[in-house]
């Protein structure tokens, strides 16, 4: 027995020393696996405020400089400064190549779970990070977990889709934040991950209500937190859940004014709402402080002051202000080179000059809308591509043009026959809507009433079902906006109003909502309701307003009040 027991204590003190040697044996990658990331460094440039990024506490295994340097990456990621991170975590892993949390920060930099699905290049680098990351084999439980979360998103991503890995990654951060409730980056991570994986169709917000209880439940104990704010008006930014992100918008410029899209971001919910001066001061700050980050960073545009100015161009049209919204597009004209040259810039270039003629009511400039030159192919981005080809339809059949709208549907039914066949089922419907509103608008000028006004309730009714795109403040032209007109054309003014009313439900204090309902209730013989409308649409404006339709609307308010 006692020989049997010094044999088990062998085998107990054998397993011991090799486990021990192999913790030994450990090595830092080699120099040459960390220069194949292809790292972003650099000196870290901010704007406004030097490094005002909020606070939050992050602990890791690493000496004090390197945590301090840890929680800079992590308020840089939290307000999607992407490119800025990674500088950070690479600087962590030129001084200190065995931290993995470092690794774990540059997988996290090339997700950007809200934008674009990451490119090849960085789904490569992420990948490679987490497998750096995994080989030095943390010994905290806690930084492992947080590894293989991010790792869920990465693996075999060859073999998987995009909204897969994110449901991948929502159920691994899931499981960290219910191992540990009391871990707050792993419910603000969580939170993140059910917002990216969210279903733009789920009108019940399933996945965005439990986002917004974690984080309201964090919120009264981290007010400056840059991640729960930030993320609080991303889950909410719906128009049945904008007003509790109000308090958020209202405070997250000030938490990281550093940040250009921290800046930026309240104007989100200020859109949603129709709060214009608010959005357009949001993004005057914004565009400003991107356009000193692309000065420092020696590039002549960035694409964080494009999303800005689509943003700003928005708010200055639903103010009558056209003024300003001239400038902008003369702006954006002038720029012909942005870093990068993504799906945001593609979008800003497309919506800019489209919403300015279609809003404006200048169908012939709408019918001849060109591509703006920029450093990108447009068939790289085929829904941004389609938004051009539909001001052109909208333009050529309110102007008459017959051979013009024929030629530019058909090219909307490939841009959406290419993107079903691309599997993008999301950006297929969007243009999917266009394609209904611009036939429909077409077969009204052919005569067909009876169709026309079927296809422009299907294309209102498929708008509906899904929500818009984290990149724009909201669709070119609202269908449901595009059915009230075509029923005022139609003499049905009572229909007419309603879908006006349904419109401003989900995009308050539109400049042509507000005109149209009032028109309506006049017609209508509503007279209360056409004088609210009225008031509305005056108070919104920008005083010295040039646009015509404002002037008739006072001559009408008067007249109405006597």
């Amino acid at each position: 027995m006692k020989l049997k027991m010094n044999f088990s204590q062998s085998l107990v003190l054998l397993f011991c020393l090799l486990l021990f040697a192999c913790k030994e044996s450990r090595k830092a990658p080699s120099r040459a696996s960390i220069d194949a990331l292809n790292l972003k460094k650099g000196q870290l440039i901010t704007c406004g405020p030097s490094q005002q990024l909020g606070t939050l506490h992050f602990a890791i295994d690493a000496p004090a400089a390197t945590q301090s340097s840890f929680m800079l990456g992590l308020k840089l990621l939290h307000s999607f400064e992407y490119d800025e991170a990674e500088k950070v975590f690479a600087g962590i892993i030129d001084q200190n190549p065995d931290c993995a949390m470092a690794y774990w920060g540059v997988a996290m930099s090339n997700f950007h779970p809200l934008w674009a699905p990451p490119s090849k290049a960085e789904l490569q680098k992420g990948s490679a990070a987490i497998a750096i990351a995994r080989g030095l084999k943390p010994a905290s439980k806690k930084e492992s977990s947080y590894i293989e979360a991010i790792a869920s998103f990465y693996d075999r991503w060859q073999q998987t889709d995009h909204k897969t890995r994110c449901l991948r990654f929502e159920k691994a951060m899931e499981d960290l934040h219910e191992k540990d409730s009391s871990d707050m980056e792993a419910t603000v991570l969580y939170a993140l991950a059910l917002d990216a994986a969210a279903n733009p169709s789920d009108k019940n917000f399933k996945k965005q209500k439990k986002a917004g209880e974690l984080l309201q439940s964090l919120a009264p104990g981290a007010p400056d937190h840059p991640g729960i704010a930030h993320y609080l008006i991303h889950t909410y930014d719906v128009p049945e859940l904008a007003s509790l992100a109000l308090p958020a918008a209202r405070k997250y410029a000030s938490i990281a004014p550093s940040s250009a899209h921290a800046l930026h971001m309240p104007s989100h919910i200020f859109t949603r709402l129709g709060l214009w001066d608010e959005a357009v001061q949001s993004n005057i700050a914004s565009v400003s402080s991107a356009q000193c980050y692309a000065q420092q960073n020696g590039m002549k545009h960035w694409d964080e002051e494009l999303h800005g100015l689509d943003y700003l161009m928005y708010a200055y049209l639903q103010k009558g202000d056209t003024y300003n919204a001239k400038k902008q597009l003369d702006y954006l004209l002038s720029i012909h080179e942005t870093s990068p040259a993504n799906f945001k810039v593609a979008y800003s270039f497309a919506a800019i000059p489209a919403r300015y003629y279609l809003e404006s009511r200048n169908w012939k400039e709408a019918a001849r809308l060109p591509f703006p030159v920029a450093n990108f192919s447009w068939d790289d981005f085929l829904w941004q591509k389609a938004i051009i080809h539909f001001a052109r339809v909208m333009g050529a059949v309110h102007t008459g043009q017959t051979k013009i709208s024929t030629e530019e549907i058909q090219e909307l039914k490939r841009i959406r026959d290419t993107l079903a066949e691309q599997g993008d089922t999301y950006k297929a419907q969007q243009v999917s809507v266009q394609l209904a509103a611009g036939e429909a608008w077409a077969k009204l000028r052919s005569g067909k009433k009876g169709e026309a006004l079927q296809l422009m309730q299907l294309a209102a009714k498929m708008e509906d079902s899904t929500e818009k795109h984290p990149v724009t403040p909201a669709e070119v032209l609202p269908a449901k906006e595009l059915l009230g007109d075509m029923l005022m054309e139609l003499k049905d003014y009572q229909a007419a109003l309603e879908a006006y009313e349904q419109n401003l439900k989900r995009h308050p204090n539109r400049f042509n909502a507000l005109l149209g309902a009032a028109q309506a209730a006049s017609k209508t013989g509503e007279k209360s309701k056409a004088i609210d409308y009225y008031h509305r649409l005056i108070s919104i404006a920008v005083t010295n307003s040039p646009k015509p339709e404002l002037q008739l609307a006072k001559q009408s308010l008067e007249e109405m009040e006597k």
